[in-house]
């Protein structure tokens, strides 16, 4: 990238306090999408926001297709920045392909992170021999279909889905944030994220773990917290929300935010 990644990712550093808090959002949404849940932190922590290179509000420019073909080089982002910003240790908080990329930087980098809580966190989506992602291949590439198909209309169907719960101003939020993604990214990504499978390198992560999930989960099925418990290498818990839904932070940010607190290292 021609600017600095902190500027081309937006990146933001708000509160005060010793410790450090990163909050990583999720395919489909953007920083914003922690808006109601910073308010619980920012008294006392350090807390650094930033937006992936596939969000809408990241100019569409920067995505090289060439350069994100694997979860990898969004690893290499986030390494960057915690280095940029001279981070020596921090919690740190991903939601769904975030969850992923943190497992991954946390492999590659142990010592930068005190913990990690996984929000609706997959290793994989797919189904396979005694596993259950979720998807099967054919349910996955009628997905990518109807986002080839008409863009507007998956996003109306799948913006409820997600959120899951009757909360019409997260499907409303969900929304935006998807529209102001570029179609071609969001496909491209989506097939990135679904042929993504880290259940070979879960035994690597040695930082303890905390798991968020929700009981009814659109894209990521309740067995698949405990098949993170069991196979990652750390300390791990999980902690089930009784919701439904994929963002919790658009659909419950006061039981997410008590659920956070009380998954921060003591």
């Amino acid at each position: 990238m021609g600017h600095s990644l902190l500027e081309a990712l937006n990146v933001r550093v708000v509160g005060s306090g010793e410790r450090i808090l990163v909050l990583a959002h999720g395919f489909g949404t953007d920083q914003s999408a922690w808006q109601r849940i910073l308010p619980f932190f920012v008294r006392d922590h350090r807390v650094v926001l930033y937006d992936l290179v596939c969000a809408g509000s990241v100019n569409p420019d920067y995505f090289d297709f060439r350069r994100y073909t694997t979860l990898d080089a969004y690893v290499d982002d986030l390494l960057h920045i915690l280095d940029a910003l001279r981070i020596e240790r921090c919690t740190y908080v991903g939601h769904s392909v975030s969850a992923t990329i943190g497992i991954l930087a946390s492999i590659r980098r142990p010592e930068l992170f005190t913990k990690l809580i996984l929000i609706g966190a997959s290793p994989r989506f797919l189904n396979d021999k005694n596993y259950h992602g979720g998807f099967e291949q054919g349910e996955i590439e009628k997905v990518f279909s109807a986002m080839e198909a008409n863009y507007e209309a998956w996003v109306n169907g799948f913006a409820p889905l997600a959120v899951g719960a009757d909360v019409p101003d997260a499907v409303r939020e969900f929304s935006r944030t998807l529209f102001n993604m570029r179609p071609d990214i969001t496909l491209f990504v989506s097939r990135t994220v679904f042929n993504s499978d880290l259940r070979g390198v879960l035994g690597l992560v040695r930082v303890p773990c905390s798991i968020i999930q929700t009981a009814r989960d659109v894209s990521v099925p309740a067995s698949v917290a405990d098949y993170l418990k069991n196979h990652l290498g750390g300390r791990s818990t999980v902690h089930m929300l009784d919701i439904e839904g994929h963002l919790p932070h658009l659909s419950a940010p006061n039981l997410l935010a008590r659920e956070l607190r009380r998954a921060l290292p003591r």
